[in-house]
This record gives structure tokens, sequence and C-alpha cells, in this order.
């Protein structure tokens, strides 16, 4: 038996310029085992676009575990797609504890001793079912974040094993037996995520192919191109050590501080609640996939 299973899926990685790669590696130091479920476009699985070959080639070690699977294009509504594929790779977790990474987030190896004595205090009470890290969420370029009420700034990322925890709907989050929150403690550690930060061709890329996730095969998108809108501030920390390279090929040429701030009434409402939370740290109207004990 494993103390910690590192679990991730991903599904046309290279095409939309994801840094699944980094994003494993990041938490390998931290596991025994790390699953990677790879998804294809056939019930064959012979046709990807060359994400498994490429992580083959990376991780062939005996602790990196490879899965295939189909990603069914029937299963569009909220996502739902993601939750599953994110369950696949779960249920081949043999550690007590699993950690989850998605394929466009890392974790910053300063946080590496915070996340140990967390693991630590969940095989040492089980009460704790899960843990809930801080995000950073970073916008256009990798050294502008957005963080404004309308993004989530916690999540839980790691999962004890076997008390049936299950993904859900888009795979933000977790919840046991598909509906109740996991009884979590946050802890002083973040996970960085990319998502938003690709160069703007690979991220209307990235759109349309979410888009088709959540609203079929046909749903038709606009061209996407970046703007300024609420929330953005400059990132002054630093980045995690593998995500040196990607940074490198991927940073876009555009001037975010240049552009016009895009209007919208809702504006109005963030900036109040922002304010608030800046002064008392506590966010209105805040939803939370998981409850702190």
């Amino acid at each position: 038996m494993n103390d910690v299973s590192g679990f991730t899926f991903i599904k046309n990685g290279l095409t939309l310029g994801y840094p699944i790669m980094e994003s494993i590696k990041s938490i390998e130091p931290l596991c025994d085992e790390v699953i990677i479920n790879v998804g294809f476009d056939d019930k064959e699985l012979t046709k990807d676009d060359g994400t498994w070959d490429y992580l083959n080639s990376h991780f062939n070690h005996p602790k990196f575990k490879f899965l295939k699977n189909y990603w069914d294009p029937s299963l569009t509504k909220q996502g739902l797609i993601l939750s599953q594929q994110t369950n696949i790779a779960l249920e081949a977790c043999s550690g007590k504890i699993c950690q989850y990474i998605q394929g466009d987030e890392a974790v910053h190896e300063k946080d590496f001793p915070a996340i140990h004595d967390a693991y630590i205090e969940m095989m040492r009470n089980p009460k704790i079912e899960g843990l809930v890290f801080k995000y950073t969420h970073f916008y256009g370029n990798v050294d502008i974040v957005k963080h404004t009420r309308n993004i989530y700034r916690r999540e839980v990322r790691t999962v004890r094993n076997n008390i049936d925890v299950q993904s859900h709907l888009d795979a933000q989050g977790f919840k046991r037996n598909g509906t109740e929150k996991l009884n979590c403690i946050q802890i002083p550690a973040s996970i960085y995520h990319y998502g938003w930060a690709r160069q703007e061709q690979l991220m209307a890329k990235k759109t349309e192919a979410f888009e088709k996730l959540y609203h079929g095969q046909d749903h038709k998108i606009e061209e996407y191109k970046y703007d300024r809108i609420w929330g953005l501030k400059k990132f002054k920390g630093s980045h995690p050590a593998v995500m040196k390279e990607w940074i490198s090929n991927n940073r876009n040429n555009i001037d975010f501080w240049s552009l016009p701030m895009r209007f919208e009434w809702k504006n109005m409402g963030l900036a109040f609640s922002d304010a608030i939370e800046s002064v008392t740290g506590y966010r209105m109207g805040e939803y939370k996939n998981y409850r702190l004990i």
C-alpha cells in the first residue's frame, strides 16, 4: 500500500497547450505513485494528438501508471466528462491519500513542507477527509493574476482514499457519496493555475474545446480574444521551478495594462465585495465545495 497517490487526467494536451508534463512533475516529489489518465477520441483508443506518447516518453519510471480512456462526446452536460475522467484516475489510486492536479495547474516547491506536514496530519486524524489549497489564477500572461469574487480562491486538491470520495460536475471539487461536502482543513499552500495564460491562439482552441464539452459538438462560439477585465493585478511572487520553460515558450506579447477596461454592470458589485474582502478577508456569497473543521 502506498501512502500518497498522485492523479490527473488529460486529453489533447499538446494541441491545447497544456503544461501537463510540468503539472505532473510538480506533484511527483510528493507521491509514491502517479496515475495519468489520457483521453482518446475513439473507443478503440488509438486516436489522440500525441499526448499519450509524449507523456510516456517523459515518465517511464514504474511509479507512473498510465490509463487510456475514451471521451464520450455525449457526456457534455455541465462538463460531466471531466469529473468522469477524474474519477477513473482516482479509482486507480492505491494510496491512503490522493493528491489531485489538473493539466493546467502546478504546485510550488516552496510549499512541499506544508503539504507534507498536512499529509501527516491526515494520517493521524481520520476526521480529515481533504486538504484545501489557496489558488493563484493567472490571466493573459504569467505576470498577471485574476483575483475577484467571481473566481474561486480555494479548492480541495487532496482527498482521503477509500471513503467514496468522488469528483463532481466539471471536476472543480470533490464530494463524498457524490453529494456530501468533505470535512477539510485549509493549508498554507497554493495551486498555481495557468489555464487562462496560454498564447491567444491556443486559448481560442481551448475555449472552443471546452464550449463543446459543456454544450455539445455543434456549439459555435465567437473567436476568442484577450481583453482587460475586472480583477486583474500584477503578480509579485515566483513561479514553480518546473514551469520555467513552459512560461518562456508561452508568454504573450500583449500589454494588458494599455487595453481599455471592459465595462460590465456586474463589476460594480464585484468592486464592492472585493473591497470588503481586501479589508476583512471575508468573501461575500462565496460558494465552498467543502466544510472546514
